[in-house]
């Protein structure tokens, strides 16, 4: 595999088998002479590669098969079928060699000890990685800087904040220089100073050591911040993969003009000039057709007395949302049933 593709994942899959009981008593009795099982496709046919240091969105709604798909290339899940490499190893015969290069941090997870200082953590994770003492030494200043550690180090986990913990869980899960970081929702509950502290570290991280990172994330503040690139899957499929501002080109055939005005319109219509989302006072917001957006807001500063005007793409958020929107609408039309991942 080329060096330049870390990361290469072909028609990768990933079911399970669960088990189905009728509700009530008949249906327990049913269900132990013969169990019903049905496959839930987790990861269902997907297919990628990421080059060296690129930071990668990866996005989906809850039970998509992000997490899934996360734990397999970290090695600690199975895959039914197709491929999985990771800095040219099969992740799942974790090798001592792999584990020493890569890194999976889950937000709703800890790997620190409650009733130790962080830094405890810190030297048994540098023993388990036999991290030389020079260089643990050094990788604890880098980290103590970028994090704002030091005050920290010696207090016991159970006392810091949640987002005290979030940058410990960092610097432990980074003591070895992994070059390759899988972050699941490392921002889920922080504030939003916190999340921003975060979001600086990493890109800090990529910089410093060209780490190649994919990013799951339900705030997309992380994902804008961070990621040129996503990957979206729905239901184990991938839906998209490319540049974030191409898919909002692609999805959404609007921008949204912003417009204050020095004075009341005194009954001029707004709607011969696009959709109005919002009008009030001498503020209104305009959805305008993407390929006329210049010629409409021309026209608006000829005839209308418009104090200040901006032109913005849609929300992020919206943009992902219709994504989802239209993959549930092409599965209704073929008639399939939508099933949570287990």
């Amino acid at each position: 595999m080329s060096n330049n593709f870390p990361i290469h994942v072909e028609h990768l899959c990933k079911y399970y088998s669960v088990h189905q009981k009728e509700s009530g008593l008949a249906g327990s009795l049913k269900s132990f002479v013969r169990r019903k099982y049905t496959d839930v496709k987790a990861v269902d046919d997907v297919s990628f590669t990421i080059g060296a240091g690129e930071i990668v969105g990866f996005l989906g709604p809850n039970g998509a098969g992000k997490t899934t798909t996360l734990k397999v290339l970290s090695g600690l899940l199975y895959p039914t079928r197709g491929v999985a490499r990771v800095l040219g190893f099969t992740p799942s015969e974790r090798r001592a060699a792999f584990l020493r290069q890569i890194t999976l941090v889950m937000g709703q997870k800890q790997q620190l000890s409650w009733d130790l200082p962080a830094l405890e953590t810190f030297l048994v994770n540098a023993a388990i990685y036999e991290i030389p003492d020079d260089q643990f030494k050094k990788t604890m200043r880098e980290l103590t800087e970028l994090l704002e550690l030091a005050p920290l180090l010696k207090k016991q986990v159970r006392k810091l904040s949640l987002g005290e913990r979030m940058k410990c869980e960092l610097a432990a899960a980074l003591l070895h220089r992994p070059q390759v970081l899988f972050l699941d929702e490392p921002t889920i509950g922080l504030d939003v100073t916190m999340q921003t502290k975060i979001r600086q570290f990493v890109c800090d991280y990529n910089e410093r050591y060209g780490a190649t990172i994919i990013l799951t994330s339900h705030y997309m503040a992380d994902v804008t911040a961070l990621c040129q690139r996503v990957i979206v899957i729905d239901h184990g499929k991938l839906l998209y993969d490319g540049d974030l501002r191409a898919l909002a080109e692609k999805i959404a055939p609007h921008k949204l003009i912003r417009v204050e005005f020095s004075q009341p319109l005194n009954g001029q219509r707004l709607e011969e000039y696009g959709e109005v989302v919002s009008a009030r006072d001498q503020h209104a917001e305009l959805l305008i057709p993407r390929d006329a957006t210049s010629d409409v807001a021309a026209r608006m500063l000829a005839q209308l007395p418009i104090a200040d005007v901006t032109i913005e793409e849609p929300p992020i958020e919206d943009v992902i949302t219709r994504v989802f929107e239209q993959a549930a609408k092409a599965r209704a039309e073929r008639g399939e049933k939508d099933e949570d991942e287990e």
